[in-house]
């Protein structure tokens, strides 16, 4: 459980910092003085690929991301696992000019553990929840070069896997914006997550990089590599990812993709999603 106690001290450092930042901005913007609509960022999502934004959602603005359909196969050991979801969303709430606070969750399940091609274990139910607190430490509102922390802790709410734990880390999302609306995303990050087997815990980490450009005027393209890096088993797993983003009004996305797992025991997904800003 030491997790948990490092989580809630990066929570509560995250929480200070923010206050002293806070009465340094020249705007008095937060949760319950939202930003005038016509003073909004541009919209910013931590989807469809795994590199997440280091932007935040503008204080007192709601945000949700979801993907509506995902599928996704795993190769075990023994058999693999099959997953359906439904809803997979992300719901996030700007509190201040640069701390937003994010709440996921999978709205359905449906997991198959096959033993053999003809033989499996089906469960389905409402997912694991995860809390998380991203705070922009530079390039909210300007500049070409912006980063972030993004803590979380997943409970483990699931009743579609028995024997789900909790779960948590640290996530430092970074972007670069170059010439042409070309732009370089990178992430650093580090996980304490439960062992196939649900009877103990592992570290990992994950590095991604990801570049985007649009295609037409409102269509971005959206190409990523990324691997993980399992230090309990020496294990490394890579994955190449192409996703497509559509842009129906300015504050309304849609989108779909694949992230394709190299290895064989690399978990494969395919989705469909969207997001929108009130």
């Amino acid at each position: 459980m030491k997790i948990l106690y490092h989580i809630i001290l990066i929570l509560a450092l995250l929480s200070v910092g923010n206050i002293a930042a806070f009465g340094q901005q020249k705007t008095c913007y937060h949760l319950f003085r939202p930003v005038p609509g016509d003073s909004l960022r541009e919209m910013e999502t931590d989807r469809p690929d795994v590199t997440e934004s280091p932007q935040t959602v503008d204080a007192g603005h709601f945000q949700f991301e979801t993907d509506l359909v995902r599928f996704q196969r795993e190769n075990r050991n023994a058999g693999r696992s099959d997953e359906y979801l439904f809803n997979l969303a992300n719901i996030k709430l700007g509190l201040t000019n640069s701390t937003a606070i994010q709440l996921t969750f999978e709205s359905f399940v449906v997991k198959k553990d096959f033993n053999t091609e003809s033989s499996f274990d089906r469960n389905s139910g409402f997912g694991d929840l995860t809390l998380r607190l991203k705070q922009n430490l530079l390039g909210n509102d300007k500049g070409k070069f912006a980063i972030a922390l993004l803590p979380y802790l997943k409970f483990p709410t699931s009743g579609a896997d028995k024997e789900s734990q909790y779960e948590g880390g640290i996530i430092i999302p970074m972007s670069i914006k170059f010439g042409n609306d070309w732009k370089l995303g990178f992430q650093v990050e580090a996980d304490r997550l439960q062992d196939e087997e649900g009877s103990g815990h592992h570290d990992q980490i994950l590095q991604t990089l990801t570049v985007s450009h649009p295609l037409t005027k409102k269509l971005d393209g959206i190409v990523e590599t990324y691997y993980t890096y399992e230090f309990k088993d020496n294990h490394l797993k890579n994955f190449l990812n192409a996703a497509l983003q559509y842009e129906l009004s300015k504050d309304l996305l849609i989108d779909g993709g694949l992230n394709y797992g190299v290895q064989h025991d690399a978990r494969k997904s395919y989705f469909v999603g969207l997001s929108f800003r009130l």
